[in-house]
């Protein structure tokens, strides 16, 4: 589909030119110069985005009649939108662009009637963007027809109708540099050569970029349409009619997801070192999320450079073949300029970033905020693969982890050094870890995965940055990139810290400019809300008193023993116990103060809950709790039994409290019927 939207704007290029190889021609005795726009593909521009590159306007102009050496009428254009002009500045000072207005499409390889002028003379931009440049009228007899060309000067060499111009200096700029203020750009001295009644001349803006973000938005549901509003300075030059296009529409371009393989254990090391020994916390790491990041619009990921121009060698190339007027290129990027050929321009110079070219793909970004602390954090080097039984665990790199042809349409992205490197020293990829090797899915099954740890150093935020690297623009694509932690369990010490480890996911990189800048390019506004990753609970042990009674005659003590102490090494631990009860007259929870290991919390139920029957859930806020409970008659006179409280697996690491009664040797699936 791509492929076929070129070769439609090829086709209109074409027969637009079968008329524009005799604009140059004079001739119309008098006639009137009329000049109109020509309906353009409108994109559609991510709601995200700070730079998003508008349609192309191109105006048509017929009639009027060019006065032989005399001076070509100049204009100012300026083209207004309903946001700030983000494209970039070139870093003169003047707030000149990267905008550009091309006259009869140079470089465009169709055959004009004088070689070397019009849609065959190279491009040439003015060097003055402020003030644009002049030029002359030069009559020149094609046959018996007069043939009108824009030179550079009055007395510059004859253009011979057969060879063309004798240098390529003689013809008049053909490119005009826009000048950014605010939500305008402005090309000024823009000399507009009227063609005559036999043919067409024609102006191209394109390379207009614009904060998306600032237009209201756009959601999946719908879009807003992006309008521009052509002033021209002299309407005698060029009289412009219908002069509101609309130039894109803004839809938002990226919905997020994180799906967490559930809470863990502080108390479990991770990975269980009852895996096999080869498999251990030095070259392992669990899986903790999958992280997805959805287009909203099917070109709403892009590669740097539109991989399927000829020339190109790859999606992050950094070679400047997307310089045909009118082409569609699917990519960050959009016509493309060479500094070295522009001479005297000076607003381009060899230092800058090319006209056009992008900074890098589309990149995708993670941001993880309250990484517990004594959590290894590690993200997938690409993008991954679920397994297609249950779509919850990661079964392996995309594409076997192997870049696929510049030409596959496989979605492919890897991790980078950093939003906002940019790929013009070559593409900043990250490389795999050595030490962590593996890593544990979310059933259990442990694959070799390449991954890299991004535990911070300092504080509990941690970045990680993917880049767009093959994408499909004719298909919504999901890109889904895995997050793993390991640790090793110490719940004495309270390592890892309990909490709740979250994410955000945007597009990248992110940024406060919204204003026309040197900065890279794309960029976007963040508007994601953070999403859980990784939960790391404390080990609590959950009683069940079954039965408890202070009604009748009758009143229950209840005991509760912190037995972390013990002659097996293990460390002690200490905590408070919420006693939650249920039944007739039940009471509020009541928390404990803190049980020190190798101590008793006693109580009755005539002082905790009086004239309560029902039963009770204490849970505790350590491991290896114990609790007894004693139902007797008021003193013990008559009646009396004991019995020990039964152990409820911690629904807040099996995921919720199953309805099924097994013991723990089932994978603590249901209740634990043991004391």
């Amino acid at each position: 589909m791509a492929d076929l939207r070129r070769w439609i704007t090829a086709l209109a290029i074409l027969a637009l030119f079968t008329g524009l190889a005799s604009a140059q021609v004079g001739g119309g005795g008098g006639q009137t110069l009329q000049c109109a726009l020509q309906a353009q593909p409108t994109p559609t521009l991510r709601a995200e985005g700070i730079t998003e590159e508008v349609g192309d306007i191109v105006i048509i102009c017929t009639g009027g009649s060019p006065v032989a050496g005399g001076l070509v009428p100049q204009t100012n254009v300026t083209v207004s939108l309903t946001s700030q002009v983000t494209s970039r500045l070139l870093g003169n000072g003047f707030n000149w662009s990267e905008a550009i207005l091309l006259l009869d499409e140079p470089g465009s390889g169709l055959v004009p009637l004088i070689p070397a002028t019009g849609p065959a003379a190279p491009l040439r931009v003015c060097p003055t963007a402020q003030t644009g440049c002049v030029a002359y009228t030069q009559i020149v007899a094609v046959g018996t027809s007069p043939v009108a060309v824009a030179t550079s000067g009055p007395s510059v060499g004859a253009v011979n109708p057969a060879t063309g111009p004798v240098a390529a200096s003689d013809l008049a700029f053909n490119g005009y540099q826009g000048v950014v203020s605010g939500n305008q750009v402005t090309f000024f001295g823009v000399p507009i050569l009227a063609p005559g009644t036999s043919a067409a001349r024609v102006l191209r803006i394109t390379n207009v970029r614009v904060n998306a973000n600032g237009i209201g938005g756009g959601s999946a549901s719908g879009s807003i349409p992006v309008q521009a509003s052509l002033l021209s300075g002299n309407p005698f030059a060029l009289p412009l009619s219908q002069a509101t296009p609309i130039v894109g529409f803004v839809q938002a371009g990226l919905t997020t997801s994180s799906a967490s393989a559930g809470a863990f254990g502080q108390c479990n090391t991770q990975p269980s070192p009852s895996l096999a020994p080869a498999f251990t916390t030095s070259n392992t790491a669990v899986q903790a999320a999958i992280l997805g990041f959805s287009e909203g619009f099917g070109s709403s990921f892009k590669t740097r450079v539109d991989p399927t121009v000829p020339g190109q060698t790859s999606g992050q190339s950094g070679v400047l073949v997307q310089n045909k007027p009118g082409g569609v290129y699917n990519g960050e990027s959009a016509f493309t300029v060479n500094p070295a050929l522009l001479g005297i321009a000076a607003g381009f110079t060899a230092a800058t970033t090319p006209p056009g070219l992008a900074d890098a793909g589309t990149r995708l970004k993670a941001v993880f905020n309250n990484i517990p602390a004594g959590v290894h954090l590690f993200v997938s080097l690409y993008n991954i693969v679920r397994d297609a039984g249950t779509l919850t665990a990661v079964a392996g790199s995309a594409n076997g982890g192997v870049q696929p042809a510049s030409t596959s349409t496989t979605a492919f992205a890897q991790l980078v050094t950093g939003e906002t490197v940019s790929d013009v020293s070559g593409f900043p990829g990250q490389t795999a870890s050595t030490t962590v090797v593996n890593i544990v899915n979310a059933l259990g099954q442990v694959i070799a995965l390449p991954v890299v740890e991004i535990t911070p150093t300092s504080g509990s935020s941690a970045t990680a940055v993917w880049e767009v690297l093959n994408t499909n623009p004719d298909q919504l694509e999901t890109f889904r990139f895995g997050a793993f932690v390991s640790y090793t369990a110490s719940p004495g010490t309270n390592s890892p810290a309990a909490g709740t480890g979250t994410v955000n996911l945007s597009f990248a990189p992110t940024s406060t400019v919204t204003s026309a800048s040197s900065g890279p390019i794309p960029r976007f506004i963040d508007t994601s809300t953070a999403k859980t990753a990784i939960q790391i609970n404390i080990c609590r042990t959950v009683l069940l008193f079954p039965f408890l009674t202070n009604q009748l005659g009758f009143d229950t003590g209840l005991a509760i023993s912190n037995t972390s102490t013990d002659p097996f090494g293990t460390t002690p631990q200490a905590g408070t116990c919420d006693l939650n009860w249920y039944g007739a007259n039940s009471v509020p929870k009541f928390t404990t103060a803190s049980i020190a290991t190798a101590t008793t919390y006693a109580d009755l139920v005539s002082i905790r809950a009086p004239n309560f029957q029902g039963y009770m859930i204490a849970v505790c806020n350590f491991q290896f709790a114990h609790g007894f409970a004693f139902v007797s008659d008021v003193g013990a006179r008559n009646l009396a039994m004991g019995y020990l409280s039964l152990t409820i697996p911690d629904p807040g690491l099996s995921g919720g409290r199953s309805a099924s009664n097994t013991d723990f040797a089932a994978g603590n699936s249901g209740e634990g019927l043991s004391h």
